[in-house]
């Protein structure tokens, strides 16, 4: 077995200190030793995990994100759609529940048999981690190289891998809602693309734009195409984990994240922890027209959906709905004075502009112009 605390202290040496992931009980030693002793986000699932250590890696960090193999089927999304377009590599340790020929729970049988399998059709180097400590050192050599050419590596964790480290006492946070706006008038619905030039004529050379996928990113990119925009594809629903891991690893950035009613619905447990960890360097704003605008208009359930009760209820300090747009400007210019972690939930009329194109920049060129002119 594997002394923990040494295999984590080489991790420190390779610049491996922002954690993310979703616990097992074959990973539950070094998830300890990552609450312990690095920087750990506790995800409420790891699909939203990946996004979380992809925004911190754009901060600069080497992220590591942790998760059973059950929970690699959630992560499939993140690691295909956002990791390998935009070339954001992660390191990551999968346990390998249900392997063959070892008793385990049913739910774990199949999973067991096809780990490594997903793995390699996603394009994912990978390595059974050794349980012995020098041939486990050896192999974080081998992995350090990957992630340093912008390539995801995994380790594979068997059942024992690890020894024992006991988990410190950890203080539990409570962060409550200040101010909840509710709807009070009439709602202006101005269209997608007006309600983006409002918010991004308020921007700054301090100011990081994530724009959710589909029309949203398009319709910005269209607007201005600027170094400090990032126009998410695919991950559909991980734009605000990516903006979480953003403005946690970097405090000295405003992080304005822009987000679609259908995106929202797909990864709602990303409020929660976006509330729990509430970097006041975050705007989270919701634009809702009831619609996948993307894929030929069809309807949401978002009419059905108190957005700013819930975003209230999981801890956001500011919790808003916005009724027209200068409401909006007021709502950002006041964010900006005031720094806490503020959601802004306005609706928008249905539909794009007309003849739409799409961004000419490589997702991994965009990634790249943003780091820059994060570190400038």
């Amino acid at each position: 077995m594997i002394n923990t605390k040494m295999f984590g202290e080489e991790l420190k040496k390779m610049g491996f200190h922002f954690f993310s992931g979703v616990p097992c009980s074959f990973l539950k030693n070094l998830i300890n030793y990552a609450i312990n002793d690095c920087q750990y986000v506790a995800a409420t699932n790891e699909g939203e995990a990946v996004a979380i250590a992809a925004g911190a890696y754009l901060a600069g960090e080497k992220p590591v994100v942790l998760m059973q193999n059950s929970g690699l089927t959630n992560a499939v999304s993140p690691l295909v759609s956002l990791n390998y377009p935009f070339r954001i590599p992660v390191l990551g340790f999968v346990s390998l529940r249900g392997e063959p020929g070892i008793p385990d729970e049913p739910q774990h049988e199949l999973m067991g048999r096809i780990t490594t399998k997903m793995l390699d059709l996603m394009e994912i180097k990978w390595e059974y981690l050794s349980a012995d400590f020098e041939q486990a050192k050896n192999q974080l050599v081998r992995a350090h190289s990957y992630i340093e050419r912008d390539q995801t590596f995994f380790f594979v964790v068997k059942k024992n891998t690890f020894e024992k480290e006991p988990l410190k006492d950890q203080k539990q946070r409570s962060n409550l809602n200040v101010l909840k706006v509710g709807k009070t008038k009439d709602d202006q619905l101005p269209t997608r693309i007006e309600t983006l030039k409002r918010i991004n004529s308020l921007k700054d050379n301090n100011t990081i734009q994530l724009a959710t996928t589909g029309k949203t990113g398009r319709e910005l990119y269209e607007i201005e195409d600027a170094p400090n925009n990032l126009y998410m594809v695919g991950s559909m629903g991980c734009v605000s984990s990516l903006g979480l891991g953003l403005a946690l690893a970097k405090k000295d950035k405003d992080i304005v994240v822009i987000e679609g009613d259908g995106a929202l619905l797909m990864r709602m447990g990303s409020l929660a922890t976006n509330g729990y960890y509430a970097p006041k360097n975050m705007l989270h704003i919701l634009l809702d027209n009831n619609t996948h605008d993307s894929t030929g208009g069809q309807s949401t359930v978002s009419h059905n959906v108190n957005f700013v009760d819930i975003a209230a209820a999981c801890g956001y300090s500011k919790s808003i709905y916005v009724h027209n747009l200068e409401e909006l400007e007021s709502c950002i210019k006041d964010w900006k004075r005031e720094k806490s972690l503020t959601f802004l939930y306005m609706k928008i009329a249905k539909g794009s502009k007309e003849g739409l194109g799409r961004p000419k920049m490589k997702p991994y060129e965009v990634k790249e112009r943003l780091k820059v002119f994060l570190h400038d």
